[in-house]
């Protein structure tokens, strides 16, 4: 019997690399994997839908299930999860010493849906009393002009936010107070080769961030993965065969980062960093499925509402291929 032709883009991690090689096979599928940054496949399928699978920021795939009709379905892999307290940059002239001074500032955001913003606005409000309403933010391109919001959002009136000029960038705007703090995935450029104005809110964030953990045993999920619901619906087997083919994928990472014969990566002390992190967070410390995630998932769809995203609050069951929620035991 042939297998399907499937094409799936996703960015080069360890834990993808296997698909990139060809060393996984995947039950009835013959894959066409592109390894492409994260940023051009989120835009790339978000706009025009050109890939059969892909990876995809968990925000942005929230957004598309109140489309009508929505465009993806998930499947419960992760392939993205990272602590976003490092994430936040702040100018040293700004009056900002520690969190709570984020009120009543100016805060830039590449986009306001980015799956890391949600976190970072989510976890401030939590955890330090910052509401979401008591910032105004600015929108605009990191690094390079024009940058827009990837797909419509019809926000609250209350929720302060506004396109930086179309000549500027976030990064050299926090860098000359034109901004207070800026709230971005990637490193702002401003941070390491700027006037030396721009600086980490949380400048010991490894201890900020698993002091966190510990306390609400939440490591953030930013991307999934997605199917075209299409061609979900026309072969619902596809989701279980792609599960099944990131976990084996994840097992070999797991093996890989703890094999002392020599060193797979370039870190020295790699081997107690992993037994650091096993101690504090468990042998599958990057869970795949369902059930290990749903109250991570569920606190992400509660901040996604109560930021303005969500047209309603979603239940974690309502974002994943049915099929993918249990599996079989013998």
């Amino acid at each position: 019997m042939p297998k399907l032709p499937l094409s799936m883009a996703c960015c080069e991690y360890d834990r993808t690399r296997a698909f990139l090689d060809g060393r996984i096979p995947i039950e009835g599928i013959d894959l066409t994997c592109l390894g492409l940054p994260v940023e051009e496949v989120f835009f790339r399928m978000l706009r025009h839908h050109e890939f059969d699978v892909a990876e995809m920021s968990l925000s942005s795939y929230v957004l598309s299930l109140f489309s009508d009709p929505p465009p993806f379905i998930a499947i419960p892999v992760f392939p993205s999860r990272f602590f976003r307290h490092s994430s936040i940059y702040i100018n040293r002239n700004s009056g900002i010493r520690e969190p709570k001074d984020l009120a009543g500032k100016r805060v830039g955001t590449p986009e306001y849906q980015l799956t890391a913003c949600v976190w970072i606005r989510g976890m401030l409000s939590d955890e330090y009393n910052v509401p979401v309403r008591s910032v105004s933010y600015f929108t605009g391109g990191l690094e390079q002009p024009g940058r827009v919001e990837k797909l419509a959002l019809s926000l609250p009136a209350d929720i302060r936010l506004q396109p930086i000029p179309e000549t500027k960038t976030l990064a050299a705007m926090l860098d000359a107070g034109e901004i207070d703090a800026l709230y971005t995935p990637p490193m702002p450029s401003t941070f390491t080769h700027g006037s030396g104005a721009v600086k980490r809110l949380f400048e010991d964030y490894p201890t900020v961030e698993r002091a966190y953990f510990l306390k609400t045993r939440l490591f953030p999920i930013m991307h999934t993965v997605v199917i075209r619901r299409e061609v979900y619906e026309k072969n619902p087997w596809v989701a279980q065969s792609l599960c099944k083919a990131f976990a084996m994928a994840q097992q070999d990472v797991y093996h890989d980062l703890y094999y002392t014969s020599a060193l797979k990566f370039m870190l020295p002390w790699l081997i107690r960093h992993v037994e650091d992190t096993r101690a504090a967070m468990g042998e599958d410390f990057w869970p795949y499925g369902f059930e290990p995630n749903v109250r991570t998932l569920d606190t992400f769809l509660r901040y996604h509402y109560e930021q303005g995203l969500s047209k309603r609050r979603l239940n974690p069951r309502e974002l994943f291929a049915p099929g993918t929620l249990e599996s079989f035991k013998i």
